[in-house]
């Protein structure tokens, strides 16, 4: 179905080429996962499928890409576009109606389909992707995760050949991606639909995969089946990291596998007792905090307290009110109720005096960035918070940032424009930080790195909120965990016990190894686990 024939691309001011004589075929109702660290070249390979790189993305590409005996060097995208459905990582950039129905209805309109025939694929869409509720609703007044579903509704509707897919459940919580992953799943079973996606989540898609096409960053790539390249690839979700660590060849690319393989080898782990984290002061407290969008109730009447020196991780399906309540404790967003944050209510505050007490690092955190380097960016925040010259940068390094004073922050990477964000946002002096999904976009080391940077912040007495999808981060992060579901808290406590009582929030090995109460790899004594293997 997709050839590519020694496929290589490169980019102005860039040494190598992203891409370098890649040779691969991909098989029609094949479902293939991309996967590579960020900057390795998963969006410029997706992008080659529909003729979009290198005509809108500018660079260099040689030798050949053919889907279903179609040359995308022959064809532009627009005349790729009744074989070929792509959903990129921003739905709301691609959007051209205002209107759920409409916008699913629009790719059609363009491909010449009958009225009548395009009704009936409305509806049987809204019914895929679960969000027939949805259909009168404003694109813009939508979450992120459901404007991605949106996004991949409007793309099925029009029924192409091959759907290619960039980060398709970042911004979706564990239920809907799952959702979303089966509705493709049984089009690739049932409909013969060949399906490439990227994604950095792994966890989520590895065991319906039929091969892994591994970036290394070297403009190499690497095919093959899953459990044989996960178990080298340089990108390991949980189950490749209890693999490499117990000495597996290869990798279970599901909780199941792996429940049977530790069940059949006697792997019984001692779980260490981690120390609590300090609690210090109560910095935040809220009580009845309520906001309405005319009769939409997305806050109900919140009590919540959030203490110095601990990460707290906000979790819940889309749609809950978890972005709203990091808005409403910011001050950002008319609310009724008690709020207090270190002493004083910041919606009775100006915009700089309340940045003082709280920071917020949005869903899209390089809106933030608009200076062309790294250095003005760095000035422009000690300016804004009144502070000494140098002090965003003396942040950045502390957070174990070392970025090029004179590069320009779109060059940079997700995790890296993340910590100069973190650093601006920080540079007031807030003593409270709310992050609303911050991992979207990054790599199993750029979230390492984001949870040391979080981790050392609440070590120096920061109060610190995540509000995320990602359940193996938060899993990692955070020492309490707060649940939201129609616009209140339904559960409060501990996140070794709020996570891994849940059946969609709980992290693959607190499933691979329950009832022990696991999350990560931290919480296993490896001494124990070699010695019952011996």
């Amino acid at each position: 179905m997709i050839d590519l024939i020694g496929l290589s691309v490169g980019y102005p001011g860039r040494p190598a080429p992203v891409l370098a004589d890649v040779n691969l075929s991909i098989d029609e109702g094949d479902l293939v996962l991309v996967a590579g660290r960020t900057g390795t070249g998963k969006s410029t390979l997706l992008g080659t499928v529909n003729g979009l790189v290198p005509r809108f993305t500018g660079g260099t590409m040689r030798g050949a890409v053919t889907v279903a005996g179609r040359s995308t060097v022959d064809h532009a995208a627009r005349d790729m576009a009744d074989l070929v459905g792509f959903v990129g990582q921003d739905p709301l950039a691609g959007f051209v109606t205002d209107v759920v129905e409409e916008e699913i209805a629009y790719g059609m309109e363009q491909l010449g389909i009958a009225p009548d025939a395009m009704r009936k694929r409305v509806e049987e869409t809204l019914d895929t992707m679960g969000i027939a509720d949805l259909r009168r609703r404003s694109l813009r007044s939508l979450s992120g995760g459901q404007q991605q579903r949106v996004a991949i509704a409007a793309v099925l509707a029009a029924q192409p050949q091959v759907l290619v897919l960039d980060e398709p459940t970042s911004a979706l919580d564990p239920t809907a991606a799952s959702d979303v992953l089966a509705a493709i799943g049984a089009l690739v079973w049932d409909a013969g639909l060949t399906v490439v996606l990227a994604e950095h989540r792994l966890e989520r898609v590895m065991k319906q995969v039929d091969q892994v096409l591994w970036l290394p960053g070297d403009g190499r790539a690497e095919f093959g089946p899953p459990a044989e390249v996960l178990a080298h690839a340089d990108v390991v979700p949980p189950l490749a990291q209890l693999s490499r660590a117990i000495g597996w060849a290869q990798v279970p690319l599901s909780v199941r596998d792996a429940r049977r393989r530790v069940g059949r080898e006697h792997v019984e782990p001692s779980v260490i007792e981690h120390e609590p984290a300090p609690v210090g002061p109560t910095t935040v407290r809220a009580r009845g905090l309520s906001v309405s969008y005319g009769p939409v109730v997305a806050l109900d009447g919140i009590d919540i307290d959030l203490t110095a020196g601990q990460v707290t991780a906000l979790m819940g399906r889309n749609g809950a009110g978890k972005s709203t309540l990091l808005w409403a404790l910011q001050g950002g967003r008319r609310s009724t109720g008690e709020l207090t944050v270190a002493g004083a209510d910041p919606r009775r505050l100006g915009a700089r005096a309340a940045r003082r007490l709280v920071t917020l690092v949005p869903q899209t955190a390089a809106d933030l960035l608009y200076l062309p380097t790294v250095a003005a960016e760095c000035a422009q925040a000690d300016e804004d918070a009144g502070a000494a010259p140098g002090a965003t940068r003396a942040l950045l390094e502390r957070l174990g940032m070392d970025l090029p004073s004179r590069t320009d922050p779109r060059d940079l990477s997700e995790g890296q424009r993340l910590g100069l964000v973190l650093a601006i946002q920080l540079s007031a002096g807030a003593g409270v930080l709310l992050l609303d999904e911050p991992t979207r976009g990054l790599d199993y080391e750029a979230k390492h790195q984001l949870r040391t940077m979080l981790r050392a912040l609440a070590a120096d007495g920061a109060t610190v909120l995540v509000s995320t999808h990602d359940v193996e981060f938060a899993a990692g992060v955070s020492d309490r965990t707060v649940m939201m579901a129609d616009a209140q808290i339904v559960a409060d406590g501990p996140s070794r016990e709020v996570c891994a009582a849940s059946p969609s929030f709980a992290p693959q090995l607190a499933r691979v190894f329950a009832p022990r109460p696991v999350l990560t790899l931290d919480d296993i004594d490896w001494a124990s686990v070699r010695a019952v293997r011996s």
